[in-house]
This record gives C-alpha cells, structure tokens and sequence, in this order.
C-alpha cells in the first residue's frame, strides 16, 4: 500500500515557520498585509477569499478586503489596482480571476506589481520561476506540490519525473521548479503520444491534466510517487476527486496525495507564505 502524502501536516509545518518569521516582522514595525480585490459576489471566490482570511489570521497576517461591484468600469478597476500596488502598507495582493466581461483580464494581469503577485500569475514572476530568482513568486499550486515532496523528504535529484499538464498555472512551473531540484522532467500533454509509456518509466508523477480520474493504473507502476493536483466532484461517486483514480494508484505507487487532503490543503498556506515573504524582502530581511 502507498505512502499517503497528506498535506495538513505540510500546512501545519509551513503556518509555524510563517507565524514566527510574521511576528519577528511585526517586532521591527512591519504587519504582513494581504490585499484581496474581488469583483462580484462568485460563491468559489467567497469560499476562497474566507480561507485565505482564516489562514492568514492564523499566522498573524492581515488582510484588506478591496471588494467592487460586479459591473465595475474598466477604469474603476484599473484605478483601485494602482492604488493597491502603491500603498507601501500592502505587500501581496491577490487578484481574483477571471474578471467579468467587460474587464480586460490581461491588462489587469499585466498591471499587477510582480513583487506583491503572491499567487504567481504576472510574466515577471514566471520570467522568476525560469530563471529561479526571486522575482515575484511562482504560482501557488505548483509551489504546493514541491512543499510535499520537500516536506516528505523525496529527493528530486538525478530523479526522472513527469508533469501531466503545460497550464501556466501549474503544469510548465511545476516541471521547471523539478529541473530546479535537478529532476529530468518531461511535460505530457493531450498531444502526447502513448502517455503511459512514458509516464510509468518515471519516478516522480505530478498529475495536473484537468481531467477527473483519467489516469489509472495503465499509467503507474511500483516505486512511484504521485502527486495528484486535480479536483473535481464526482457525481457518480458523490465525492471530490482528483485526476489520479486513487483506488488503482494507492495498491501500486510507493507514495500518492489524497484528493482531497493533498496539494490542496496546502495551496492557501503557499499564498500566505508569499505574504509574508514580500514582507520581509520589503523590509530588506
């Protein structure tokens, strides 16, 4: 049977170092601030806007809630984005997407200041993941899956791994932050040929295809880790699950994420980290 790569204890590992790095911070006369700007009432950015604020206050971060009506004009938007990037008293912000129609999600993308990006979506943050600088911060899901292996003591180097995914979002980062870690990485995607030729052969698996339950045991092999990224509800099944079919991997792999209680029980602490982070670069710490 696989090892079970939970996340809470990751999250819980990660809000200890944060919260005594937040109040070390706090002593010099520095408050870690998170600025969230939300358009509209959407029930998936309320639930996540209340998790980021629950975690947040958990490691002594605090947040600003910049909220504008759903039919915001383009430069009502542009103008509260700007104010946020030049408040000095603000050090991520995070910028919920997409926007509605009649913004323009590019520009808004574009406008946001790499350095308060903490959910890693600007060009200057992923020119950051590239080049492995601390330039803006990578995205925080693709951050999430690395904090579980590192957390798990699973050592990438001289390792052969392989993303199932090229989003920016998750699937190219996460196959660059594995080089990083000096894994051989190859990126599969719908125009893969024989996938699960290629995916068994490796030993390190992040599955990140946007796909529910697509990759099963024709896939996998013994001796594997995988890191299942996917989410999605399962009418069927009555439940939330992951890209990964966990029945066939769990007998099969050494080591995989539950979904849910994996990757994603960590992605709010990553965000949180990134806070407090550009604090502390702010700060010059």
């Amino acid at each position: 049977m696989a090892e079970i790569l939970k996340g809470a204890p990751v999250t819980a590992a990660l809000n200890e170092k944060m919260a005594a790095k937040a109040a070390a911070l706090k002593k010099q006369g520095v408050i870690p601030t998170l600025a969230i700007l939300r358009v509209g009432e959407r029930p998936d950015d309320l639930s996540y806007e209340r998790g980021a604020a629950k975690r947040c206050a958990a490691v002594g971060v605090n947040v600003r809630n910049v909220v504008l009506p759903e039919d915001v004009g383009q430069a009502d938007f542009d103008r509260a984005l700007e104010e946020l990037n030049e408040d000095d008293s603000v050090h991520g912000i995070l910028l919920f997407r997409p926007l509605p129609a009649q913004l323009d999600n590019e520009r808004a993308r574009q406008m946001l200041s790499p350095e308060k990006d903490v959910d890693g979506c600007t060009d200057g943050s992923l020119a950051g993941v590239f080049t492995n600088t601390k330039n803006g911060f990578p995205p925080c899901t693709a951050q999430a899956a690395m904090e579980i292996l590192d957390y798990y003591g699973i050592d990438c180097t001289g390792k052969r791994a392989a993303v199932i995914g090229r989003s920016l979002v998750v699937g190219r980062p996460a196959a660059l932050m594995l080089m990083h870690r000096n894994a051989t990485v190859t990126v599969c995607h719908t125009k893969t040929q024989d996938m699960p030729s290629v995916t068994r052969e490796v030993d390190i698996l992040i599955v990140c295809a946007g796909r529910m339950e697509t990759i099963g045991a024709q896939y996998l092999r013994e001796g594997q880790v995988v890191i299942d990224v996917g989410i999605g509800w399962n009418e069927e099944k009555g439940k939330l699950c992951g890209d990964v079919k966990f029945e066939e991997a769990e007998p099969l792999v050494a080591a995989v994420t539950p979904v849910p209680g994996g990757v994603g029980t960590v992605t709010t602490s990553v965000l949180v980290s990134h806070v407090v982070e550009a604090a502390a670069r702010k700060a010059g710490c």
